[in-house]
C-alpha cells in the first residue's frame, strides 16, 4: 500500500474556489450569469486531479466573480464568513496541497476590515482576494484607506481579480464576453487607479498580484506615463512615482501567455515577479495541461528557468514558511523499514505526518516515496531524494523529523539505509505525501 503520490513543487496562484455555499448564495438572487460567463462546476476532489495530472503541488484558492454583495452589508459578510471557514477547512484536510486568499465582503469597508482580521490571524488565510472593483467601488479608492493600511501592516499578498464593471452595455457583453477583452481592461482600470493614488507606494508592503499576463497594462502604461505630467500641470492629478509603484507589482501568467504577452510582460517587470496561474475550473483540464507545458517551453525560450515562475518566485512571495534555496547534487536513498506489527498503524500514521510537513516546508526535500510489501505489510520502503547534502542535513535538524525519528524509534524492529546513484534525474520530481 503506498501512503504517498508523485507530485512536484509547482504553485498555482490563480484557481478557483466554488463551493455550493457560495453558488446557491449567488443563484438565490440570480447572478450566476452575471458575468456573462457561466460559472463552471468545482469540488476539491476534482481540483486535486487536475492538480497530481498537471504536476502542481499546491493551489492557492480565491473566490471567483461575481462578488457575494447584494445590497445586503450582513448577508455578504455570512457569505464571506463561510466561504472562507470552508477554504481553511479544506487546507487543513490537504496540507500542502491547497492555500486561499479569502475573500472580503466589500464595499462595506468597516466589515471587509474585520473579516480580514478574521481571516488573517483566526483562519490562516495566505492573503487576501480583492475584486477589482465591489459594484462601483475600485482598488485605489480612498474609501479603501483603513483596509489598505491594516493589510500593509500584515504584509499581506494580495491576488486581484477582474469583475463586472459597475456600468456596462448588456447587450454587447451577451455577444462579446467580459472574460475576452473587459476583464484585461477592467484589471488595468483598477491597477492604474492604485497607482494614480500612489496606493503601492504608500503602502509598500503590500503584496499585489496582477492577473492575466498583466492585462493591458505593457500597453497603457506608456501612455499613462506621458499623459501623468500634462495632468499634474493642469492640477487634475498629483504627481506619483509610476516605476516605483509598478515595481511592487507581481504578474500572474494565467489565460493567453503567448509570446507576446510574455515578451510585454518582461518589458515591465523583472522575472522574478512572474507566477504561475492556471485559472481551473474555468478552462477545461486538459487544455490546462497542453498550456502549461507550452508556457515552459516559451519561458525557457526567453532565457527564464521555468522552475522560477512555476514554483520559486511564488514560494518567496508567500513566505519564510516555503523557504528557497538553490541546490546542487541530488541525494538519492533508500530506507528498508520493517516495522513491529502492532505498532505499524501507528506508524504509518507518523511517517505520512513527517511527509507532509517535510514536503510542505523543506524545498530541499525533492521527494519522499512511502511503499509496503504487499506479501509482508510491515515491511515499508521510502525513496528519499534531497536537493544536496546540505539539504539532507538540514532536514535531519527539523523539529518535525526529530519528533518522527524519537517518537517510531520503539516501532522499528529494524532499519537499513541504501545510497544509490541516480540514472535518469530529470525523472526525480517534487513529490508529495499523502
Amino acid at each position: 500500500m503506498s501512503i504517498c503520490m508523485i507530485g512536484s513543487a509547482q504553485i498555482d496562484v490563480h484557481c478557483h474556489m466554488i463551493p455550493d455555499s457560495y453558488l446557491e448564495a449567488v443563484k438565490a438572487h440570480g447572478m450566476e450569469m452575471d458575468e456573462g460567463f457561466p460559472i463552471p462546476s468545482w469540488n476539491a476532489g476534482m481540483h486535486l486531479e487536475f492538480m497530481d495530472a498537471a504536476g502542481i503541488r499546491t493551489s492557492v484558492l480565491t473566490m471567483p466573480a461575481p462578488q457575494p454583495y447584494f445590497g445586503d452589508g450582513a448577508e455578504s459578510a455570512r457569505i464571506c464568513r463561510k466561504f472562507n471557514e470552508e477554504a481553511a477547512a479544506l487546507k487543513a484536510l490537504h496540507p500542502g496541497r491547497f492555500r486561499f486568499c479569502a475573500t472580503l465582503p466589500l464595499p462595506d469597508v468597516d466589515r471587509a476590515l474585520e473579516e480580514a482580521k478574521y481571516a488573517l490571524d483566526v483562519l490562516g488565510a495566505d492573503g487576501v482576494k480583492l475584486a477589482t472593483n465591489s459594484y462601483g467601488q475600485y482598488l485605489g479608492d480612498p474609501e479603501l484607506e483603513p483596509l489598505m493600511a491594516y493589510l500593509n501592516e500584515k504584509k499581506t499578498v494580495v491576488i486581484t481579480h477582474p469583475h463586472k464593471p459597475s456600468a456596462v452595455n448588456d447587450t454587447l457583453i451577451a455577444a462579446v464576453p467580459l472574460a475576452s477583452y473587459e476583464y484585461l481592461a477592467e484589471t488595468t482600470r483598477a491597477i492604474l487607479n492604485m497607482v494614480a493614488h500612489d496606493v503601492l507606494v504608500r503602502y509598500p508592503d503590500l503584496k499585489v498580484v496582477v492577473p492575466h499576463c498583466g492585462s493591458f497594462l505593457p500597453g497603457a502604461l506608456p501612455r499613462f506615463k506621458g499623459l501623468l505630467p500634462v495632468m499634474v500641470a493642469k492640477g487634475y492629478m498629483k504627481p506619483v512615482d509610476v516605476d516605483a509603484n509598478l515595481s511592487r507589482l507581481y504578474f500572474d501568467l494565467a489565460g493567453a501567455a503567448t509570446e507576446e504577452a510574455i515578451e510585454s510582460l518582461l518589458g515591465i517587470t523583472e522575472p522574478s515577479h512572474m507566477l504561475y496561474g492556471s485559472d481551473y475550473p474555468y478552462v477545461a483540464p486538459a487544455a490546462l495541461i497542453v498550456a502549461k507545458k507550452s508556457l515552459e517551453a516559451r519561458l525557457a525560450g526567453h532565457g527564464l528557468d521555468p522552475q522560477d515562475v512555476l514554483s520559486r518566485n511564488a514560494a518567496r512571495l508567500f513566505g519564510a514558511d516555503i523557504p528557497v534555496r538553490e541546490y546542487g547534487k541530488r541525494i538519492v536513498r533508500l530506507a528498508e523499514i520493517e516495522v513491529h506489527a502492532g505498532m505499524l498503524d501507528d506508524y504509518l500514521s507518523r511517517a505520512q505526518e513527517v511527509g507532509t510537513v517535510s514536503m510542505t516546508v523543506e524545498p530541499g526535500v525533492i521527494g519522499l516515496f512511502s511503499m509496503q510489501d504487499k506479501s509482508d505489510p510491515c515491511k515499508v520502503y521510502i525513496l528519499e531524494v534531497y536537493a544536496d547534502q546540505a539539504a539532507y542535513q538540514a532536514h535531519l535538524q527539523t523539529a518535525h523529523f526529530k519528533k518522527y525519528k524519537e517518537g517510531t524509534a520503539h516501532m522499528v524492529k529494524s532499519l537499513k539505509l541504501i545510497d544509490t546513484h541516480p540514472l535518469v534525474t530529470a525523472t526525480l520530481n517534487k513529490s508529495a505525501i499523502r
